[in-house]
């Protein structure tokens, strides 16, 4: 078998560039956009984001999770607030996001502050979730450790016998986090490494400016 080099594997990006007449002015509904060409075009989890989040000891972390919900207050998802993200949260809330829509030849990052969406919400999205996905978020110690698979299914197996009747009910451990928005980038790959990036950023009165960053 040949040695891989992985030092030469590279492509061109030649879908297409990025204008600044072709951004709106707000990056929410210029990231809705993108969303939709994205789920439109068939990309597999187009909803997927990388979550990255900082410890007491300044080491980052990064895990995928899917976004389920987006509007001019931020970037929503759910998790566990007993896991690794939701303690590092609590002692730093500044998160970034990334989304990589590899076939598009774009990328999208945004930087902000997390805060917890209300009860209210989480239920509705926890009441909207398959019955199976709210019985795994009572059975999972979220980043905790687990000695099996086995024990895994078996906490899930009594979480599916104790709410055998009636709705399950939203745990108090379980909810969501807003990610509220401060920085917004926008990137097109282009032909010789020449990409077009171009970066939102939240003013004091929160209008937006928009400039166009070196690749």
């Amino acid at each position: 078998m040949a040695e891989l080099s992985i030092d030469q594997v590279r492509r061109e990006y030649l879908q297409g560039g990025l204008n600044r007449n072709q951004l709106k002015d707000c990056p929410i509904a210029q990231f809705e956009h993108w969303l939709k060409q994205a789920v439109d075009a068939g990309l597999k989890d187009p909803t997927a984001m990388t979550v990255a989040t900082v410890d007491a000891e300044g080491q980052p972390s990064q895990r995928i999770v899917l976004l389920k919900g987006v509007s001019e207050e931020g970037f929503v998802f759910y998790t566990n607030y007993g896991s690794r993200k939701a303690e590092e949260i609590s002692q730093n809330p500044r998160v970034s996001l990334h989304f990589p829509w590899h076939a598009l030849e774009r990328q999208v990052k945004i930087a902000g502050r997390a805060e917890k969406v209300s009860q209210q919400e989480s239920l509705k999205y926890f009441l909207s979730r398959p019955e199976e996905s709210q019985l795994a978020a009572w059975a999972s110690e979220q980043s905790r450790p687990v000695s099996s698979r086995h024990l895994l299914m078996q906490q899930f197996a009594s979480m599916k016998e104790k709410f055998t009747a009636g709705k399950i009910p939203l745990p108090n451990f379980w909810g969501g986090y807003r990610i509220v928005p401060e920085r917004i980038e926008f990137w097109q790959g282009g032909a010789n490494r020449l990409h077009d990036r171009f970066e939102y950023r939240k003013a004091e009165k929160g209008s937006w400016g928009i400039r166009r960053l070196a690749p």
